[in-house]
């Protein structure tokens, strides 16, 4: 199953080391879906693990009050499927507004992959003495006075014929 790879290349200048390249997979996190709050302490998503664990306590507040287990039940599993679903996107986030910058998004089967193609693009050719480069002075008709060359058999560019 094919995934998309964001890669976030830190503030301030144009060369970046291989190293200093963040990749964050964009989709469901299976462990941000099972210990919500834990997995944003883990990615130093600070606010965002409060706003969890408050509202996972608020959940099981009203889980132990009767009649009210239905909605604090819905609260817990509704935050549950949020950090699932948009843990990564909140990631990606956090970076961006520390001055991160997007760099590439690459959809790939595995990560190795993705990061492949990511750095073929990133990798300078060396300069080989073997190509030449077209020497463009000595074209044909470049050297010819107006009115000489002809489009297509036709007539001059000058309007002549």
């Amino acid at each position: 199953m094919t995934s998309s790879y964001i890669f976030l290349t830190p503030p301030g200048g144009a060369s970046v080391a291989t190293d200093e390249v963040r990749t964050i997979r964009d989709g469901f996190t299976w462990l941000g879906f099972l210990f919500p709050w834990v997995w944003l302490l883990v990615h130093r998503l600070w606010l965002h693990a409060a706003a969890a664990f408050l509202l996972q306590g608020i959940g099981g507040a009203l889980m132990d009050e009767p009649g009210l287990g239905p909605a604090g039940a819905a609260i817990m599993l509704g935050v549950n499927i949020m950090v699932g679903l948009e843990g990564q996107n909140f990631r990606s986030r956090n970076l961006a507004a520390k001055g991160w910058n997007e760099d590439a998004l690459i959809a790939a089967d595995k990560l190795d992959i993705a990061e492949q193609v990511y750095f073929a693009d990133k990798t300078v050719p060396a300069a080989s003495e073997d190509t030449v480069a077209p020497d463009w002075q000595t074209k044909p008709g470049a050297n010819s006075p107006r009115g000489q060359a002809t489009s297509l058999g036709l007539f001059g560019f000058d309007g002549g014929r």
